[in-house]
């Protein structure tokens, strides 16, 4: 896993290559000025972190389906005597791991 400094890096070259950036500041176009392209790199940079982070809360939230889907696979496990939730709900994590 990367650390900040490392993404900042990466950061700052993504930022390079754009250049040049713009804004619209009352219907004016205006190239950014260097405070704005050293926010950019931060907000980039932070924004990397977190993904790296946090990245897979958003991916399991989205595999793991609906509460209303969960509820009716954990009911069918039961009547059926089968373990499709749980089966699932291992995928679901085995497929997005939390960083170590």
């Amino acid at each position: 896993m990367a650390t900040l400094e490392e993404l900042t890096v990466v950061a700052t070259q993504e930022i390079e290559d754009a250049k040049p950036l713009y804004k619209q500041v009352n219907s004016q176009r205006l190239e950014f000025t260097d405070a704005d392209y050293d926010q950019a790199i931060v907000d980039l940079a932070n924004s990397k972190f977190d993904q790296q982070e946090n990245g897979y809360k958003t991916a399991r939230q989205e595999a793991y389906g609906s509460i209303a889907d969960q509820l009716d696979m954990q009911y069918h496990d039961l009547v059926d005597d089968t373990t499709t939730w749980k089966n699932h709900i291992a995928k679901v994590k085995s497929d997005n791991p939390k960083p170590s």
